[in-house]
């Protein structure tokens, strides 16, 4: 599979060239949960740095025997770089082979991170959401709330999206892609306005010091299902008992984190339970759930991993030769 002669970038439009079906990312998620399950895939807990001046920088590691990668990302959250027209996150990947330690990829770490968040929602939607929710709201318009309307989109029969957002750029481009999609979509004046009898709620904040908790649980109806990837920040904690479940990514990251993301008596499970069976899914039609995570490494693997050898397949990306 892997080749030691020559190492591949992919950049950004290679990746998206790809084709990648939410089906395979689901499928190589899972394959990598069940591997940590059995002893054959390890992750450590993110690595963490944050300055006082509102940057977050953060790495990931994970491995595996099946398949034989080891992935390193590493990656910054600068609010300001909007000022620079730049992205708020950027980030690389490094693959290597877990056998012998050489180089085999450098990948977009803004495409990993995109749909790798979007296909850990997935994973948990897949147990945790109505299968036939039609109606989505977005909270946060960006590249993460466009990512999701995609997993989204191919899982559940959706119908009609509503957005709220700071930036009315960002909220109108992504009505504009769901009506591309062929749903309808609202531009809701107000965050309770989004969420009021959505069945799905995806919360894509971009963390800021000045961020305020805005959203409260005790809004939402029967029946639905939130995925929290802005780490809960911008949720009031004192509404999070509204939901009757909820579940996190991983139980042995979060008891190292010095914050916790909820209240730890509100946590029913994490992502690994879920997929094993240890970790009910959805239990009524009624049931209000949630995911709430601060992202996991063997994502960032599973997706670099999928990209390489997709790419190694078909002939795409660029080659570096090592001499």
């Amino acid at each position: 599979m892997a080749t030691h002669d020559s190492l591949l970038y992919l950049s950004h439009s290679v990746l998206q060239d790809l084709a990648l079906t939410t089906e395979e990312v689901i499928a190589s998620i899972e394959h990598l949960i069940r591997g940590r399950a059995r002893g054959t895939m390890w992750n450590a807990p993110k690595a963490v740095i944050q300055p006082p001046d509102g940057r977050y920088m953060m790495a990931t590691l994970s491995a595996a025997d099946d398949p034989p990668f080891l992935a390193v990302k590493s990656a910054i959250l600068n609010p300001h770089n909007r000022e620079r027209g730049l992205p708020d996150i950027n980030a690389a990947v490094t693959l290597l082979d877990s056998t012998t330690g050489l180089p085999l990829a450098i990948v977009d770490g803004n495409w990993v991170t995109a749909v790798r968040t979007a296909g850990l929602s997935a994973v948990a939607a897949k147990r945790l959401a109505r299968p036939d929710a039609s109606t989505a709201a977005f909270i946060g318009c960006g590249v993460q709330a466009h990512s999701h309307l995609r997993a989204f989109a191919s899982l559940f029969p959706l119908k009609r999206i509503r957005a709220f957002g700071r930036g009315g750029a960002n909220r109108d481009a992504l009505c504009q892609t769901a009506e591309k999609m062929g749903l309808s979509a609202v531009a809701s004046a107000t965050a309770r306005d989004a969420v009021r009898d959505a069945e799905l709620i995806v919360t894509s904040v971009t963390l800021s010091p000045q961020l305020v908790p805005f959203l409260d649980a005790r809004w939402l109806p029967a029946g639905c299902f939130a995925t929290v990837t802005d780490l809960a920040a911008s949720w009031l904690p004192d509404g999070m008992p509204a939901f009757d479940r909820i579940v996190i990514d991983d139980l042995e990251q979060e008891a190292q984190m010095p914050k916790p993301l909820v209240d730890p008596a509100l946590i029913a499970g994490d992502l690994k339970g879920l997929v094993n069976g240890e970790v009910a899914g959805r239990r009524s039609g009624d049931e209000k759930t949630a995911f709430v995570f601060r992202g996991l490494a063997l994502g960032d693997l599973a997706l670099a991993a999928l990209a390489y050898q997709r790419a190694r397949a078909s002939g795409k990306g660029v080659r570096i030769e090592r001499d």
